[in-house]
């Protein structure tokens, strides 16, 4: 603001619009002269924070992102109480526009991309809301917040800040007896560790994720069915077939009663109909694996007004399906439920790619 707002000039002493604090003017004249036009955009700290709580409320990231570049000067105000919830907003709000563009590069290209500035900003929000949420000692909301920051630190590549940070939830939920965060931070440092080639490791972690499942403090059905998608992936991954199979029934039960307690489809039947068709195939039975297939197709077809919000998921499962099974494969036969997923993948404008070869059984 080293010039007038209105008429370009640039002078010594400016004077600021006293109720928004955003221009600058010569003095009066220049003030009365744009406040026709200015009038649109002046806003005080409570009209910005208004409008960002009802953004927030309709779910419109544009609208709370457009704000972000006065979040100082609305926060400095505010106690660390609430400035974690407004932190919470803008994270939020980023977190909506990565998904949002995630989903849109992938119906356009076939190709997943990280947007990196959009992981970085939700780590340096996140970051700063844990440092609060420590000080005013909500430290089970702290350990969530340090497992958000290893999930997009680990989308970012940074594997070893994120296990840190997971590592550093687990000595909360150790310290207060927090379940859900100790599920959490387990989960995480399981998948971690398998990706680095330590599978024990990597395993042992995720059965003491299972075990604090049922006993998280909220949302308990949900933290169950997301450890049991990666372990049993984990598991079959590493071939203990007589582990996985309890599991894989367990994981189809529990994605059934979390759609009937929310009352709607769940996105996660198609990993758990995946899962059971990599158990069949695995078996040796390989027509109940395809009739598996046929049902996770089946399930897309009929819930196909909820697709576009869980496109990345129903992506990766078909892709999965395409790399990983057999009955995939036109030399093992099922040249009926090949054309079936080549057309249901056309249909999300995906091509089929080539299977590749199965790890040798041990």
């Amino acid at each position: 603001m080293s010039c007038c707002s209105h008429c370009g000039k640039k002078r010594g002493a400016l004077k600021r619009c006293s109720r928004c604090k955003q221009v600058s003017y010569c003095g009066a004249v220049c003030q009365n002269a744009a406040w026709k036009g200015h009038k649109k955009t002046c806003l005080t700290m409570e009209d910005v924070g208004e409008r960002i709580d009802a953004a927030h409320i309709r779910w419109d990231w544009r609208e709370v992102l457009k704000w972000e570049g006065r979040m100082e000067e609305i926060m400095a105000s505010q106690s660390d109480f609430t400035c974690t919830h407004i932190l919470a907003k803008f994270r939020e709000a980023h977190r909506r526009a990565f998904k949002t563009r995630a989903v849109s590069t992938l119906s356009s290209t076939g190709e997943s991309k990280n947007h990196f500035p959009d992981s970085l900003a939700i780590v340096r929000l996140e970051t700063r809301r844990a440092e609060l949420l420590g000080k005013i000692e909500r430290f089970r909301d702290q350990g969530k917040s340090f497992c958000i920051v290893a999930d997009y630190l680990h989308v970012l590549g940074k594997r070893q800040e994120a296990a840190g940070y997971l590592q550093r939830a687990r000595k909360i939920a150790e310290a207060h007896g927090f379940f859900s965060v100790e599920c959490e931070s387990c989960l995480g440092l399981g998948k971690s560790a398998i990706e680095e080639g330590r599978e024990e490791e990597g395993l042992e972690l995720m059965r003491n994720a299972l075990v604090c499942a049922p006993l998280c403090e909220e949302d308990c059905t949900n933290m169950e069915q997301t450890v049991l998608h990666y372990f049993t992936d984990a598991l079959l991954d590493a071939h203990a077939i007589d582990e996985v199979e309890p599991l894989v029934a367990r994981f189809r039960a529990v994605v059934q009663a979390y759609a009937d307690e929310k009352g709607r489809f769940n996105g996660m039947a198609f990993r758990s109909l995946y899962a059971s068709a990599r158990l069949h195939e695995a078996r040796g039975r390989p027509q109940e694996a395809a009739r598996e297939v046929r049902a996770l197709l089946d399930l897309m077809r009929d819930n196909g007004a909820e697709i576009p919000d869980m496109f990345s998921r129903c992506l990766t499962v078909l892709r999965d399906a395409a790399m990983h099974l057999k009955i995939l494969d036109p030399e093992h036969g099922e040249k009926e439920l090949i054309e079936l997923v080549k057309a249901a993948m056309a249909k999300l404008s995906l091509p089929l790619r080539k299977p590749r070869a199965l790890r040798p059984q041990p």
